[in-house]
């Protein structure tokens, strides 16, 4: 059957308490519309709430919460189970997890690109087996940074890699990690260093365009096209969030970027040790 995530906007005051006890409700109905609700997210912070479940349709998983509990969705989108897993890293309930059992697990993800300066060209310029030496090199430090500080790798893009972190500040410390390693790796080397731009943007996963992590995936691309080789851009909800966390940023302003109809003010993130 098909798998779909829905979005709701919790009322003020909700508790996980609140959460885990209305999933509890969808399962006691759930069988009646043919309906599997496999897990949830709620973030109490901002207030989100996303259910993922196999449905025969949307209208049927719907149907589910408003006998259940009366929580309709604000919005619903039929997903690919491996781009759920790869962003959110599962499509059911964590390990251990019980019925009835308060979390409060975040689906709010920071996404992260990276991407080889002048790969097509260098390419061209120093055949195939040399590139690739170059773009191995590449994906090892970026493979090394996700495990150490829990990132997912969403896809490998050919010369750059998209990845997903829960944290804000895991996903800043791995970009930071990315190209210190680099720049060592780059220093006394002749010949082709490799050199990396590296953009952030974080949302939730469900957005107005209906798309997973749809606005959020557009603009991280987007700041990591607009970033020069060797530095790290990040949108402005990253720079909010990352407030008190101790790192370095300067407001570049706003720019204007491929399909986005208003400017996005961005901030470079230091990656230098002082």
């Amino acid at each position: 059957m098909p798998l779909f995530m829905d979005r709701h906007r919790a009322p003020a005051g909700t508790t996980p308490e609140d959460i885990a006890a209305a999933h509890v409700l969808d399962l006691g109905v759930e069988a009646k519309y043919d309906v599997r609700y496999l897990t949830y997210w709620f973030d109490k912070d901002m207030g989100g709430i996303f259910c993922l479940a196999d449905a025969p349709s949307a209208d049927a998983a719907v149907r589910v919460h408003r006998e259940a509990h009366g929580l309709e969705p604000e919005s619903i989108i039929e997903v690919v189970p491996g781009d759920v897993n790869a962003f959110l890293g599962r499509i059911s309930d964590p390990p251990g997890y019980q019925p009835g059992q308060a979390t409060a697990e975040s689906a709010f993800r920071t996404i992260v690109f990276t991407d080889m300066a002048e790969s097509t060209s260098t390419t061209q310029r120093i055949g195939d087996a040399a590139a690739m030496k170059l773009l191995h090199t590449h994906n090892d430090v970026v493979r090394s940074a996700l495990r150490d500080f829990d990132g997912s790798e969403v896809k490998h893009t050919g010369d750059g890699i998209m990845a997903s972190f829960a944290s804000v500040t895991h996903a800043l410390d791995s970009t930071i990690a990315i190209q210190r390693a680099l720049h060592e790796h780059n220093s006394g080397r002749e010949g082709d260093h490799v050199r990396v731009r590296i953009g952030l943007s974080a949302g939730e996963p469900v957005a107005d365009n209906g798309d997973l992590f749809g606005s959020a995936v557009q603009l991280a691309r987007r700041i990591c096209d607009a970033a020069a080789p060797g530095r790290i851009f990040a949108s402005n909800v990253i720079k909010e969030l990352s407030i008190g966390k101790q790192f370095r940023f300067s407001d570049l302003g706003e720019a204007s970027l491929k399909g986005f109809e208003s400017p996005v003010r961005m901030h470079e993130l230091h990656w230098q040790q002082e």
